[in-house]
């Protein structure tokens, strides 16, 4: 029997308090894992920004990448490393790459998901190249953007096919309105898309590799705010949350997204929990009665503390239970399979029977049941452990520091208090057992 140390290593941008959170938990844990005839235990370290030779032994058997999505020198590191030496990295940073939300749309509706009637339009402005004037003549043609606004109806909203953070998304409510913002779009590609009316709820379910959170979400609050701390039981019924978490998983399973959070509206209007997600491909938006996912290609979701606040010792727990059980089994990434998901649904299905035929695939991705026997034998006190930290001081300083941040000074001491508040109402109302 030997001791082994297995490495995580934090790809990090402008993050600053969940990374503070996740290494002290850590440490606390104090992990001597028995695994194969061996003792595993666990480090973790913060990844630099450095030249890197191809053929360089790898450092860490884990990625946690918060940065690819946007930086492509980490990017290329990962891609390398799960090529040449199996290191384990959520998210999968090809279909990170290259699966846009227009393309997570269109894997959903052959799914039969119940997606939003969904248009793209080709750039108002380009970008000169030698090529472009040419191309232009030959192959543009003019288009009526008042009859795509026709057809998918008022009001809509206008996005980037890539998207993210709120950027460029425009409500808009009549035709004056659609060819003024189009006019103003520059050279952003931009989709259309049919806005769900009425609806009574908005949802963010976040999943983590087989876990899930769910989170009501209220678009029209201070960024602070958007995140409720409702509990699910007083909004959604059983069939509700099956419905959101397996939608959620089998999104994420399908791209290879280990780390993603889908958003959905629930379309009122009939019995709660009954919709038929429609028959095939060419579904809209579900039913009079339906949830209806509206952006779920969102493979590094905010784990900020002065956004998700309540939700944020969550997140820190299932980071740690999906990190730890992929260094200590010696976890690879395994190549995405559209194939074996298109071949499980059929036409005429319900919305349910469509999850119900996928999930076993889900599960099979995620390694769900050594996943919770591994956290059932391991990690049983990583709540106690956890609970204990936010009730500390080093935890309210990371609060402060993130505050810090990207709060002016003369708030500083309000929002730190606000937050820190917040994650003591998480530990009132998650108490360890016993206690």
């Amino acid at each position: 029997m030997a001791d082994v140390t297995r490495r995580i290593g934090l790809s990090l941008g402008a993050d600053i308090c969940w990374p503070i959170a996740f290494t002290e938990i850590l440490k606390r844990l104090d992990l001597a894992v028995p695994v194969g005839g061996d003792t595993v235990r666990f480090e973790v370290e913060r990844m630099t920004i450095d030249p890197f030779d191809l053929r360089e032994p790898k450092r860490y058997d884990v990625v946690v990448d918060r940065l690819t999505h946007w930086y492509h020198t980490r990017r290329e590191w990962i891609k390398k490393a799960v090529l040449m030496d199996d290191v384990y990295v959520f998210n999968n940073p090809w279909t990170v790459q290259s699966v846009e939300k227009l393309s997570a749309y269109a894997g959903m509706i052959r799914l039969g998901f119940p997606i939003p009637k969904t248009w793209l339009v080709p750039p108002h402005a380009y970008e000169p190249s030698d090529d472009l004037d040419y191309t232009l003549r030959t192959y543009a043609r003019h288009f009526d953007l008042g009859a795509i606004g026709s057809e998918l109806g008022y009001p809509m909203y206008m996005k980037p096919y890539d998207g993210g953070g709120w950027r460029a998304v425009s409500r808009i409510h009549d035709e004056p309105a659609l060819r003024a913002t189009y006019d103003d779009s520059g050279k952003l590609v931009m989709t259309l898309q049919e806005s769900i009316e009425p609806h009574d709820h908005f949802v963010r379910c976040i999943g983590l590799g087989p876990q899930t959170r769910l989170v009501r979400y209220d678009a029209g609050a201070p960024h602070h705010d958007r995140y409720t701390d409702s509990s699910p039981d007083d909004y959604l019924s059983a069939d509700d949350r099956a419905v959101i978490e397996g939608t959620t998983l089998i999104i994420n399973a399908f791209f290879g997204w280990d780390f993603n959070s889908c958003e959905l509206l629930h379309r009122s209007g009939g019995e709660r929990g009954g919709a038929d997600g429609g028959g095939g491909a060419g579904a809209g938006g579900g039913g009079a009665d339906a949830w209806v996912p509206i952006d779920f290609a969102n493979p590094c979701p905010d784990s900020q503390v002065t956004s998700i606040h309540y939700h944020f010792p969550w997140v820190i727990e299932a980071n740690l239970r999906w990190a730890l059980f992929a260094a200590a089994t010696g976890r690879r990434v395994k190549r995405v399979d559209w194939d074996s998901f298109i071949a499980r649904v059929e036409p005429g299905m319900t919305l349910r029977e469509r999850i119900d035929a996928l999930l076993p695939l889900v599960h099979e991705r995620f390694d769900t049941a050594a996943f919770e026997d591994f956290c059932g034998e391991h990690l049983s006190h990583l709540h106690e452990v956890t609970h204990g930290w936010f009730g500390t001081d080093a935890a309210r300083d990371a609060v402060r520091q993130k505050v810090v941040a990207v709060f002016p000074e003369h708030e500083v001491d309000e929002f730190t208090d606000l937050f820190f508040s917040r994650l003591q109402q998480w530990r009132d109302r998650n108490p360890v057992e016993g206690e």
